[in-house]
């Protein structure tokens, strides 16, 4: 699961989005009426969405191995058609760099795009082609990603607004600032 971890890796890194990590985005989508979940998964994150804030609406969802009655595609085959309405693209992506990686380039080219991941990875070489793209950093902090665990994930996360159509500085916000 991460860096640290002796625990065996869940198959293709399926991780429910706990409602808990999502509070800490709320209010840096306060505008966002319409968006895309392109890694749905079992549907978690538009659940917390749905819950925390109703007035936003999920106009598009898929997985590559979607956990219910999700359409089944490839995330690298969505485009404009899929994304045309949506405010931004919200979603809780593969943390594994061959995949993240391309997925930063390829969604953030069509909308302002939110992804959840590890927060150690901005301070990475890794990062430095992405971060002209990246708006604002948003610290969640620890992740109790299995619900029954009596323990949290091992890496502090964040959520990266990437937007390859804005310029400007990176905007960071730390634990409970908004």
């Amino acid at each position: 699961m991460g860096k640290r971890s002796n625990f065996e890796r869940v198959e293709r890194d399926f991780y429910p989005t706990p409602r808990e990590a999502v509070l800490p985005l709320l209010p840096h989508i306060a505008d966002c009426e319409y968006y895309a979940e392109p890694c749905v998964g079992g549907g978690a994150l538009i659940g917390a969405l749905r819950e925390l804030k109703p007035s936003a609406d999920c106009l598009w969802m898929s997985d590559i191995a979607p956990q219910f009655n999700a359409p089944r595609e490839d995330a690298f085959a969505l485009g404009m058609e899929e994304f045309a309405d949506c405010d931004y693209i919200i979603t809780n992506p593969p943390w594994n760099r061959k995949v993240l990686h391309p997925m930063i380039d390829h969604f953030s080219t069509f909308r302002p795009t939110w992804l959840l991941f590890d927060a150690d990875w901005m301070h990475t070489k890794q990062s430095i082609p992405f971060m002209p793209w990246c708006r604002k950093i948003v610290s969640v902090g620890r992740v109790k990603w299995i619900p029954d665990s009596k323990m949290t994930g091992k890496d502090n996360c964040a959520w990266y607004l990437f937007d390859q159509n804005a310029h400007g500085p990176t905007e960071f916000y730390g634990r409970g600032q908004s």
